[in-house]
């Protein structure tokens, strides 16, 4: 609980501030929120990659003036609990339509407020660093009242628009090393990122979820993002740290993805039963951020450039797996029950490894009856016809832009 003074304070001097902020760094996501009295927007996304400035520039697309405005990890208001919204509802007042809270999921029961103001046809929009604590509060009170939207650090173009780069090679070679955090972008001190990951593991899962055995947590972590695009199993993992129970290590892996440091793809079959049992592969939240927590993350650039790839295909679709029966393809989007697209990473396809690369598509083309797929490259073109399927080689860069026009 916190003194209503304390919170009127915090609550005017956060207004201030933000009514003198200048904020140039567009997202692209701006154009897909809509304010709304019919659904509340909820902005997620793991701490620092944007989420404050989006929603900053939600507020100045509309009259400042009749919006309320609210972050939640100000220290001055730490211990703000369910009892306080009270408080703070009669700081703001009756005359504001627009309500703005940031990193709402650091109050409990948050939801039972924000609901309130929905039933009195405010325009409500909330951000928060923990995806499982706020879908569980969507599946219950604020069902069909939300619309949530996921925010990733920068995107290659937004990379580009930001440092004033032409798209080509070049440029996504560097976006590949730097990665998007916005903070790490603007001055390129790795500490800023390596900081990152502390506060995450500290405060986003040691903290919330009373864990014991910090060192080990920790180094599955680390471990997780030295091996990004590789498969892992958590049994594996277990017996790697000897962790008391496989349910630990699987404990763990879910509270790094409700925190957004690394996401999971599944193996991709038919059965519910084989896609929960079969080996999944781990993805790092950034390629700059991975690069700056682990030495052998940097050192295979080949798992670097997959990671940039998966991650821009999560920017455009929810369902995605890997494929494997003779060989693999490293990536298939599944669209309304059907397989609609087939993506293959190698940064320089060769003789070498032409024969594999185009295999694995192929036979994932075969499977799901598609006729097209795709090899996603640093800088080659061109187009492959084998057994009556196409296969585009594009570089990342082009694709990228490609992806956004669609």
């Amino acid at each position: 609980m916190v003194l209503k003074s304390e919170i009127e304070i915090s609550y005017k001097q956060q207004q201030a501030s933000l009514a003198k902020k200048n904020v140039s760094e567009y997202r692209e996501k701006l154009p897909q929120v809509a304010l709304s009295e019919s659904f509340i927007v909820i902005i997620t996304g793991i701490r620092r990659c944007g989420k404050s400035t989006l929603m900053q520039q939600l507020i100045k697309s509309v009259n400042d003036k009749l919006c309320a405005f609210l972050n939640f990890e100000d220290p001055r208001i730490y211990g703000f609990d369910n009892a306080d919204f009270v408080k703070l509802d009669e700081i703001i007042g009756l005359e504001n339509k627009y309500y703005f809270f940031d990193e709402i999921q650091n109050v409990e029961n948050w939801e039972v407020f924000v609901r309130n103001l929905h039933d009195r046809e405010k325009v409500i929009c909330v951000t928060g660093s923990n995806a499982s604590l706020l879908s569980r509060e969507l599946g219950t009170k604020l069902t069909g009242r939300s619309v949530q939207i996921e925010l990733l650090p920068f995107s290659y173009t937004e990379y580009c628009s930001f440092k004033k780069l032409q798209h080509n090679a070049d440029s996504y070679k560097l976006y590949i090393n730097e990665g998007g955090f916005p903070s790490f972008v603007k001055v390129g001190n790795k500490e800023i990122l390596q900081q990152l990951f502390r506060d995450i593991i500290y405060r986003d899962i040691i903290v919330r979820h009373g864990v014991r055995n910090e060192k080990t947590l920790i180094s599955i972590a680390l471990y997780l993002i030295s091996n990004a695009g590789k498969e892992f199993s958590y049994t594996n993992i277990k017996n790697i740290f000897s962790v008391g129970s496989v349910n630990s290590v699987v404990d763990y892996v879910s509270w790094f993805e409700d925190s957004y440091l690394m996401f999971t793809l599944p193996r991709f079959s038919w059965s519910l039963k084989s896609v929960a049992i079969n080996h999944k592969k781990i993805y790092v939240i950034d390629t700059g951020f991975g690069d700056a927590n682990s030495l052998s993350f940097s050192a295979d650039a080949g798992r670097m450039f997959e990671n940039a790839v998966y991650l821009q295909l999560r920017r455009k679709y929810k369902e995605m797996y890997y494929f494997r029966e003779k060989g693999e393809c490293d990536f298939v989007v599944k669209e309304q029950d059907k397989i609609t697209l087939a993506v293959q990473v190698c940064m320089e396809v060769n003789t070498e490894n032409m024969a594999r690369e185009v295999n694995g598509l192929i036979e994932a083309l075969q499977f799901f009856n598609l006729e097209t797929g795709y090899i996603i490259t640093i800088n080659q073109e061109d187009e492959l016809i084998k057994e009556g399927k196409k296969v585009l080689l594009i570089p990342a860069w082009k694709w990228t832009l490609e992806m956004n026009r669609a």
